[in-house]
């Protein structure tokens, strides 16, 4: 799931080419497009610091209610991703409980979020969270993912349900906020550590353990009405 904020979509694919010292620019044009040419650098920020998955590493993918705020396993661009900074990813060696975390208390977040290193800025809301695995359709695809733990600002949240493992588009995910998916609209090919959740990965025959326990909706969206840092425990089974 590569999801942009805004205008930042039409200049993600020339600013691939940036190199890591570039934080933000002025533009330039490539055809009818608005791209950065000159690199601006901003005392106290690091763009090092701006931490992008790769191939079988999971990363805490979320968005804040209005999708403004977000991290979606790419580095920040043009403040499309402002939680890539000190974002905790986790590489996926095998079977084994891992940890994935974001945090708005970086001072690239801040400067993205209010022109101000120093500035102050809180979340709010949630709109989409899940731990993914980037590209494991091609690097784990056995991969299941069941979520232990959700930690916003160090309060342990009520798991409401129970997690499971789909694939989409290319990389292993357990939602734990999605509210395009239903209970009773679970993917084909939803799996847990106990099995699979419907049988030959038809919809329609759902096995003996699918018994409404499992969600894609797995906390209560209230307890994200004011955040800084989300962190989340899981095991990762399968491999």
């Amino acid at each position: 799931m590569k999801l942009k904020r805004n205008a930042a979509f039409v200049t993600a694919v020339a600013m691939l080419a940036c190199s890591a010292s570039c934080f933000s620019s002025k533009s330039g044009r490539v055809g009818s497009v608005e791209v950065p040419t000159e690199a601006v650098t901003v005392e106290g920020v690091d763009a090092n610091d701006a931490v992008e998955a790769a191939a079988g590493d999971a990363y805490l993918a979320i968005a804040d209610e209005a999708w403004e705020v977000q991290y979606l396993g790419n580095k920040d661009v043009n403040g499309s991703d402002q939680l890539s900074y000190d974002a905790g990813v986790a590489h996926i060696s095998g079977n084994g409980e891992y940890t994935v975390s974001v945090t708005a208390d970086t001072n690239g977040f801040r400067y993205d979020e209010t022109g101000d290193i120093n500035g102050d800025y809180t979340i709010k809301g949630l709109g989409f969270a899940a731990v993914i695995i980037d590209n494991a359709e091609e690097v784990l695809p056995n991969a299941v993912i069941t979520i232990n733990s959700v930690k916003v600002d160090g309060r342990e949240l009520e798991l409401v349900k129970k997690s499971y493992t789909n694939t989409e588009s290319g990389s292993v995910r357990a939602n734990i906020f999605n509210e395009w998916v239903s209970d009773d609209g679970l993917p084909a090919d939803a799996r847990s550590a106990e099995g699979a959740l419907f049988e030959n990965g038809d919809a329609s025959k759902p096995t003996a353990i699918n018994d409404g326990s499992y969600s894609a909706q797995i906390v209560d969206r209230n307890e994200f009405s004011e955040w800084k840092n989300v962190e989340v425990g899981f095991t990762v089974s399968g491999l």
